[in-house]
């Protein structure tokens, strides 16, 4: 599928994860993504090494007072 392209970016919404650990997304929903499967796809789309951006979105400071969720997204980044 990638062959015939420069590559491509990522959009990761937050709220894909599961609120057990990501709780700070506006519209959290048990049975989302965990943790260990948010990095496998990450480190798999980084290792196709045609991720060119990306972006995490959906994360609601207001709504992680322990910075647990932005701490989950910058170990994601990490991944990517």
């Amino acid at each position: 599928v990638l062959k015939d392209t420069t590559g491509f970016m990522l959009s990761f919404d937050l709220d894909a994860c599961d609120p057990n650990f990501a709780p700070g997304t506006g519209t959290p929903k048990r049975g989302g993504l965990t943790y260990r499967e948010c990095h496998y796809i990450l480190e798999k789309l980084a290792a196709s090494k045609k991720l060119l951006a990306a972006e995490f979105v959906e994360l609601n400071p207001s709504l992680d007072p322990n910075g647990e969720t932005t701490e989950v997204a910058l170990s994601l980044i990490a991944s990517a």
